[in-house]
């Protein structure tokens, strides 16, 4: 069954953040089999890139890798360089890489918090800089940040990864409001307790606890993000902007 035209994102070029595993992984796959031309953007794990690029490839799709650690800025305008000279231009930007340092404060190092801030939070602002450059000439754009519901509920143990996210909703409602009058949208995912790396790593008893929060009873999917992130890529979603969108079973209700 095809897409109604208005989901469809074909003709239109992404970058990922992040996109080697996790939730980026499935984002990129996702926005590929709507039609968009995808640069997966990975740090370390070239393997895993190649791998997504290979999936989406074999799917129909179009893609390349390019390694970039988008918390330095330079690299991150080599990223958004890379993709517009690659594909002919940028229309989507999933700002998605992230890491968790986790501890109490009393025990959390300088670098710690140093590294999850930059990480988190100064790569969205190191990535979105030369993408709206080019997106305001054009007078078109998406950009999409992953946050979670860290930055609105606070989690113990992670001072530093619940204040990146919450720097990402501000940034995001402020971005917002710089660029509307140039057709481009800014929003925000929440993401709630997702089946990923980080998951895994909860212990079984913190898990029964965390999903007791949780309306709905389950932990979410990568799929379950990916789509709530093409649908606000899509022309669908032409008249959203400066949202945070909580995709958390409903945890977060108010």
């Amino acid at each position: 069954m095809s897409l109604p035209s208005s989901l469809s994102l074909e003709g239109r070029v992404a970058v990922v953040t992040g996109s080697s595993r996790g939730i980026g992984r499935t984002v990129a796959k996702e926005l590929a089999q709507r039609g968009a031309s995808v640069v997966v953007n990975y740090h370390k794990s070239t393997e895993e890139a190649e791998e997504v690029v290979q999936e989406i490839r074999t799917a129909g799709g179009k893609a390349e890798s390019f390694q970039a650690d988008v918390s330095n800025f330079t690299e991150a305008q080599d990223l958004i360089k890379f993709a517009i000279d690659t594909f002919q231009g940028l229309d989507i930007l999933v700002n998605n890489a992230g890491i968790t340092r986790d501890n109490l404060i009393m025990m959390m190092t300088e670098g710690d918090w140093d590294i999850v801030q930059t990480t988190n939070l100064k790569s969205a602002f190191n990535c979105s800089k030369p993408a709206v450059r080019y997106m305001m000439r054009k007078r078109y754009g998406r950009i999409i940040n992953i946050t979670s519901i860290a930055g609105q509920m606070g989690n113990p143990g992670q001072t530093n990864y619940s204040a990146s996210k919450a720097g990402q909703i501000g940034f995001t409602k402020a971005l917002a409001r710089e660029v509307g009058s140039r057709n481009i949208t800014v929003n925000a995912i929440a993401a709630g307790y997702v089946e990923t790396d980080i998951w895994n790593n909860v212990p079984n008893e913190a898990k029964e606890a965390i999903l007791a929060m949780v309306p709905l009873g389950r932990k979410g999917t990568t799929q379950e993000i990916a789509d709530a992130v093409a649908f606000l890529a899509s022309d669908q979603a032409a008249y959203i902007t400066g949202q945070v969108i909580g995709i958390d079973g409903g945890m977060t209700m108010m």
